[in-house]
């Protein structure tokens, strides 16, 4: 492997003129220096391509290369992902969203990372998730809190991580998602219909036979505020994007598990739809046992998957078999 690849980062955009600026300067302090930048905005309402471009104009000649793309209608996380991916030139692609922030080190940690191991295609780490701004006061916990040994082990094969994701995102630590372009080209872009583009990529990386590595260091800031679509402080039973995400199970989760799972799915969605009325989704002692007890104590599939994982299909790395 070239021991300096070009490496793109993906500053992705919108409505982001509130923190765009934090993102943008961790992009230039990077230690590693082979870097194009790709700013691509998604028909923002405010002024964050106007910041972006005084930006650029200012601190362009820092990369070999810079871009900012811009639509004129939003048209969805996935797709504004999908054409930042598509106008990069470089080996190694690091996206970022335009309200989170790169470590001085994520690029150079990555690299080195995988020179070390070259069978790497697809590589995760630690993000430090902040709340409002990164602030050390406002410093809320590192995510995972430690090495996710559920899905990330040597012995494990990329078959059974994908049949692990089929159960549900076990890896909750995307922002710091690093990966080869060659790669994610080969598994097909995530589909721009679908909410999950993140929960898609890994099912697409590890059917296809990429495995999820992980490294054990810091390398974003991942920010938490009540602007953004996912990322927010506000707690919930159950995040509002929940209820954008049926159309991704039935096409990429009810066909490739078992029926008791599937079934099991399917009851929780049609139950959870309760927990739309903005009262009962407030996190709250209440509404955690009204939660647990539709979704565990009366699911019936729950206890047809607990016998036959237990007493009749054999378990590995809490992999199912047919």
């Amino acid at each position: 492997m070239n021991i300096d690849p070009l490496v793109s980062i993906n500053v992705i955009t919108y409505n982001s003129s509130k923190f765009v600026h934090d993102t943008l300067e961790s992009a230039r302090i990077q230690t590693y220096n082979n870097i194009e930048l790709i700013i691509s905005d998604d028909a923002s309402s405010d002024n964050t391509v106007e910041i972006c471009r005084e930006w650029v104009e200012k601190y362009g000649s820092r990369f070999v290369r810079t871009e900012i793309l811009t639509v004129p209608k939003n048209t969805g996380i996935p797709a504004n992902c999908n054409r930042s991916i598509l106008l990069t030139k470089g080996d190694w692609i690091k996206l970022i969203a335009g309200d989170d922030a790169l470590m001085p080190n994520c690029i150079q940690d990555n690299i080195n990372h995988i020179i070390n191991n070259p069978d790497i295609k697809v590589l995760y780490s630690y993000n430090k998730v902040y709340k409002n701004d990164f602030k050390d006061e406002n410093f809320s916990r590192l995510n995972p809190g430690r090495l996710p040994t559920n899905i990330i082990t040597d012995e494990i094969t990329a078959y059974e991580q994908y049949m692990i994701l089929l159960t549900g995102d076990k890896v909750p630590f995307s922002p710091t998602l690093f990966f080869n372009k060659i790669a994610l080209l080969d598994t097909g872009l995530p589909d721009e219909d679908l909410f999950s583009e993140d929960y898609q990529t890994k099912l697409k990386f590890t059917r296809k036979g990429y495995k999820l590595y992980f490294m054990e260091k810091e390398t974003v800031l991942y920010r938490q505020h009540d602007n953004a679509t996912n990322n927010i402080i506000k707690e919930y039973i159950l995040k509002p994007h929940y209820f954008k995400t049926e159309n991704f199970r039935q096409r990429y989760i009810y066909p490739n598990i078992p029926a008791d799972l599937r079934m099991s799915h399917k009851y929780s969605w049609a139950v959870n739809q309760i927990f739309k009325i903005g009262f009962l989704n407030k996190k709250s002692g209440l509404n955690i046992a009204i939660y647990y007890i539709f979704n565990v104590v009366l699911n019936p599939f729950k206890y047809i998957t607990y016998i036959k994982s237990h007493f009749i299909t054999k378990y590995k790395n809490d992999v199912f078999y047919q």
